[in-house]
């Protein structure tokens, strides 16, 4: 590939291997998680996150993420607040916030997170 030519990954057709999450962490069901890292983008991750019904807890990083497809409620832990997300939402999540993933529709994500 030269260095004028696109890179592509059709995002929603990505085949991922689901792993269960960790007891610690699951709150409600047995949700399973799938990761797969695409690119480093100027020290930033750019990766495909996807996680299946259920609810599970979380310590987040720096992070901006754009829902491809499903819906989730995130409960931000520390101070109670709520924020419901659904495909084509933009969301920008903290160094450190604790967090509760509740997912009703399979959630997948294009995520940008440092490093």
């Amino acid at each position: 590939m030269t260095d004028s030519a696109a890179e592509h990954t059709a995002a929603l057709g990505l085949d991922l291997k689901h792993e269960p999450l960790s007891a610690d962490k699951v709150v409600l069901g047995n949700p399973s998680t799938a990761v797969r890292e695409l690119e480093d983008l100027a020290g930033c991750g750019v990766g495909i996150w996807e996680m299946t019904p259920g609810t599970a807890t979380d310590t987040e990083a720096e992070e901006v993420f754009v829902v491809l497809s499903g819906k989730a409620r995130l409960v931000f832990l520390d101070d109670g607040s709520t924020l419901d997300v659904a495909t084509g939402d933009i969301v920008r999540l903290r160094q450190g916030q604790r967090t509760s993933w509740t997912v009703t529709e399979t959630l997948r994500k294009i995520y940008f997170a440092g490093q």
